[in-house]
């Protein structure tokens, strides 16, 4: 297997070297170049050409958001796809998060991840799976929820036909939804129902099909607005694979 290449971009060489020792100790993972400040990470992003960039947000001159932007904006190589972006913070402010989602990073990830969440988001977003923080997903949902109903769900032509989607959706979907909806990972859901992350990550790209969703946010909101975060727990597990596939 190819090891997905990494290039680290913070302004503190302790946090760069932390990284590049964690993304080291993966088999299946690369640290092909370090940078410390957003120029830096623009001009060896377009010469390295990684598969992720883990990015700093808050860094003097052109910020972790601003490189993101320049990064996906002017990627330079027609044939060689554009890196995928996970941002690294030491803060979960919404304004960072929305900023960096805005410029088209993968993932948001809190630098206080454990080294095993980090490997695990990198592998995800290079595959193109949304990554983040689950306090992350919490405030994205809690933000959009805020916002009037009509601007929530859209016009009642399309809220009446993901109602009927949900309504469709087996007893091991709902689960999947729910603990998406609760910011697991594919690799964590899979650990939950005793499934493999294949398995897991098909199911949820079913469920978002079903639901005319993009992504794992989208149906994070959709979750919250149907009431199914107040599902008990005990619902959720290997056991419950009897009630649906």
């Amino acid at each position: 297997m190819t090891p997905l290449t990494v290039l680290v971009v913070d302004d503190q060489e302790m946090v760069r070297e932390a990284l590049r020792a964690v993304v080291g100790r993966r088999e299946d993972l690369r640290t092909i170049g370090t940078a410390g400040d957003g120029e830096q990470a623009v001009e060896l992003a377009f010469a390295l050409r990684p598969d992720v960039v883990l990015m700093d947000v808050r860094m003097p001159g052109t910020t972790g958001v601003e490189a993101t932007r320049r990064i996906l904006t002017h990627w330079p190589h027609p044939d060689h796809p554009a890196p995928r972006v996970l941002v690294l913070t030491t803060f979960d402010h919404d304004e960072y998060v929305h900023a960096a989602l805005r410029a088209g990073a993968t993932g948001f990830l809190l630098k206080n991840s454990h080294p095993d969440e980090l490997a695990r988001a990198i592998r995800a977003v290079a595959g193109g799976e949304p990554a983040l923080a689950p306090s992350v997903t919490r405030r994205l949902i809690g933000t959009v929820t805020a916002l009037p109903a009509a601007l929530l769900t859209g016009a009642p032509r399309i809220r009446d036909a993901r109602e009927r989607a949900l309504e469709a959706l087996t007893e091991r979907e709902l689960e999947v939804l729910l603990l998406v909806a609760r910011g697991r990972s594919n690799a964590q859901i899979a650990d939950d129902l005793a499934l493999t992350e294949g398995t897991v990550k098909s199911r949820v790209n079913r469920i978002l099909t079903r639901l005319g969703l993009d992504n794992r946010v989208q149906a994070a909101i959709l979750a919250h607005e149907a009431g199914l975060l107040g599902l008990r727990s005990d619902r959720v597990g290997p056991d419950a694979e009897r009630h649906g596939q």
